[in-house]
């Protein structure tokens, strides 16, 4: 793999830091401000806001410039975000420091798929992906729990000093190791929205919203739930969490590698597994070893659909991917939403504090149908063009003379 990736991998990692860090940190935040928690919590959902309108918002005004300067410029609005938020003199101003922030998010990673895919062969593009989103998901493992303990024991504004340190990191390996690829030719922002008429990438999109969503429906409220029904400690709350960042880990390398040998079929194994995996929760919720156990599955069948989907939606919207990209990370934050909102629904409900797992296996379940009704269409859309082969070849033979091109 491209020394590259290690770049995108690097920003991946700042962003996934400052996107989840900020939970373990809103005691401290709310009361260096003098707000209450709940107002505190704007400042998650402000961040998932500017990521879902963010995404195509950027990745539109980056149509005109090179992907590589557009990388550059969303790292620094990143690092300018997160600056804000260390030295904010009130509450408003972090918030304003957070979604500066988000900005960058949706529109790096849908950016950043695009490059990264761009950079290997025609059968190693998923792995490719994989390779950056690692850098989101090592945050969870890593840099979520230092960034707290530095937060809870130096201050919190320590950490996002720290977070945008990161980013400068990330700004100088893209600018030193992402080569200047040439924007494709031909490709103007009509492209980009025509991809939105395919009902292959819509599809997709759904399939993200869904999918990731059954993952958060029950990982949101894991904390009440383990201290609740399980009988963990607040304090192991923190080390469970560690968990489902490692599950993540390895579902995103897996998920790479076998989607770029038989995507369709990673999706059915991923998606069909996660919704029995997110049913069974509500059993094994009750049990501390099984409840560990299962925390860590649903983060590796989670994230073993990142990869897939994200690559679903490249092949799907080939030729202009770039907004179609970002507005899929988008779908992945919208999914979250959708999913903690109805979780909550469900505890508010009196159907208790293991309740969002059913939402999160329905969610998944239904992701698992629009994947089979997906490839039904596909194929039945083979079978009605004979010309469709032919099609393919000939863009397999035009994306193989760009890599070559790049290469040299």
């Amino acid at each position: 793999m491209p020394l590259a990736l290690l770049a995108l991998a690097i920003g991946a990692f700042g962003i996934g830091t400052t996107e989840f860090v900020i939970m373990g940190l809103l005691p401290e935040v709310a009361d260096d401000f003098g707000v209450s928690i709940p107002t505190a919590g704007l400042l998650v959902t402000g961040y998932a806001l500017g990521v879902m309108f963010g995404a195509p918002l950027m990745t539109v005004l980056g149509t005109k410039i090179s992907r590589k300067r557009m990388l550059m410029l969303l790292m620094g609005l990143f690092i300018i975000g997160n600056l804000i938020s260390a030295v904010a003199p009130t509450f408003t101003v972090m918030l304003i420091g957070r979604v500066i922030a988000s900005l960058a998010h949706g529109a790096f990673f849908g950016i950043g798929s695009v490059v990264a895919a761009d950079l290997v062969a025609p059968d190693k593009k998923a792995g490719a992906i994989a390779m950056m989103f690692t850098g989101l998901t090592v945050a969870n493992v890593v840099g979520v729990p230092l960034g707290t303990l530095i937060g809870q024991s130096a201050g919190w504004r320590v950490t996002f000093t720290v977070v945008a340190a990161l980013g400068v990191l990330g700004l100088a390996g893209i600018a030193r190791l992402v080569p200047d690829m040439p924007k494709p030719e031909g490709v103007h922002l009509r492209h980009e929205l025509a991809a939105f008429k395919n009902v292959q990438v819509l599809l997709a999109m759904a399939m993200t919203v869904l999918g990731f969503g059954g993952v958060f429906a029950a990982i949101t409220y894991i904390a009440p739930m383990m201290t609740n029904v399980t009988g963990y400690a607040d304090g192991s709350v923190t080390w469970l969490l560690v968990l489902f960042g490692l599950g993540m880990v390895g579902g995103n390398l897996i998920g790479g590698r076998f989607a770029d040998r038989a995507l369709m079929p990673m999706l059915y194994v991923s998606l069909g597994a996660l919704a029995v995996v997110l049913a069974l929760f509500t059993l094994t919720a009750h049990n501390k070893i099984a409840a560990a156990v299962t925390i860590t599955l649903i983060g590796a069948l989670g994230f073993a659909t990142v990869p897939p989907l994200q690559k679903r939606v490249l092949d799907q919207a080939h030729g202009a991917p770039t907004l179609a990209s970002a507005v899929n990370i988008g779908a992945f934050n919208l999914g979250n939403a959708l999913s903690a909102w109805l979780g909550g629904v469900v505890i508010a409900a009196g159907m208790g504090y293991t309740a969002p797992n059913w939402v999160g296996a329905v969610l998944a379940a239904a992701a698992l149908l629009l994947a089979v009704l997906s490839a039904a269409l596909e194929r039945r859309a083979d079978s009605t063009d004979p010309a469709a082969p032919v099609v393919v070849k000939a863009e397999q033979a035009h994306s193989a003379q760009q890599q070559a091109v790049v290469h040299h």
